[in-house]
């Protein structure tokens, strides 16, 4: 028998927002005798083929629900593109030429070819103003599970909108979302918010130009940009919000609390606290994965907002070394200006 971890819910995959537990686990125990399961990280990404976890296990992939209409092409990158500014006061310039050393950039542009689909960064300094995109900056990601941290945003300027705070339920939902990537706490809470056209609305005053929600409720489907999500984070970690302070330091405590097996990502490219949510996501259609890390870091002294934003990977591990990759190349070009 399986059940849900000690350590917080098991997730599972995800139907429109619609649960088919008992199918699910009916296939997990068929592939488990069979012996044809593969052990992969704990957590998840709405349609993530994930089953269920023991206490300080990891949990097993079982099946995915991802339309076959929506998968990720898995031809090569194309010839990246940089911009990188260097603007005082924290407020980046898009059209400042690249500065970043040429050592410094050779190792961004090494880890970016690494990757077998498309992979993109962006990254900025709030300490200095500087800031990097680089990659595929123009290609529409698969969210998977950080767009958990985008429908926790939107729910909270609701709550700030209508001048009550989340209850007791809510912020419940909240935890289990945020800190263990639980698929049926986001499915309440995305209803909640509106779908996808309450999804869509909050990105409008968040000032997010490139990312749209998921069709048919697919919340983990919905489709953005690194410099997109740059842009979330600002929201979450500066005072230039639509979100009041006490909405930013709920959101930058539970992206502080992830579960220990979920701290990876642009986590590599720290050297002291981090904050961050990650995603992963097998599609169905091509077995290749989406795997996405974004959050703040602090690096020798600076605060960093960082997303790394990748599909077209071979295997979750494959995903998870590449943005690691990336995210500690793009920190070092950033610090080199």
């Amino acid at each position: 028998m399986w059940s849900r971890s000690a350590a917080g819910p098991q997730d599972h995959p995800r139907y429109r927002v619609r649960r088919r537990t008992a199918f699910v686990c009916a296939v997990a125990w068929v592939m488990a005798v069979a012996g044809t399961t593969t052990v992969l990280p704990h957590g998840g990404s709405a349609h993530a083929s994930v089953a269920a976890t023991a206490s300080g296990r990891r949990s097993i992939p079982v099946a995915t629900a991802t339309p076959t209409t929506a998968a990720p092409s898995a031809t090569p990158s194309p010839t990246p593109s940089a911009t990188v500014s260097a603007t005082p006061g924290g407020t980046p310039s898009a059209s400042a030429p690249p500065t970043a050393s040429g050592a410094s950039m050779d190792t961004l542009e090494a880890a970016v070819a690494q990757a077998s689909g498309q992979v993109s960064v962006s990254v900025v300094d709030l300490t200095t103003g500087a800031s990097l995109t680089y990659g595929a900056k123009g290609h529409a990601f698969a969210t998977a599970s950080i767009v958990k941290l985008d429908i926790l945003a939107a729910l909270l300027l609701r709550a700030q909108d209508r001048g009550t705070t989340l209850t007791s339920s809510q912020r419940s939902l909240a935890t289990s979302m945020i800190e263990h990537s639980d698929n049926d706490a986001a499915n309440s809470l995305y209803l909640t918010i509106g779908a996808r056209s309450g999804l869509d609305a909050a990105n409008k005053r968040f000032g997010l130009t490139a990312t749209e929600g998921g069709s048919d409720d697919y919340w983990g489907l919905t489709t953005t940009t690194a410099a997109d999500q740059v842009k979330l984070l600002r929201q979450v970690f500066t005072g230039s919000s639509r979100l009041s302070a006490s909405s930013r330091s709920y959101l930058q405590g539970l992206l502080s609390q992830v579960e220990s097996d979920q701290r990876w990502g642009v986590s590599a490219a720290a050297t002291g606290d981090f904050e961050l949510k990650n995603g992963w996501l097998p599609r169905s259609a091509t077995g290749l994965w989406v795997v996405n890390s974004t959050g703040r870091i602090d690096r020798d002294g600076h605060q960093l907002l960082i997303s790394v934003l990748s599909d077209g990977n071979h295997s979750e591990s494959q995903g998870i070394t590449l943005i690691e990759s990336v995210a500690k190349a793009a920190a070092t070009a950033l610090g080199s200006n």
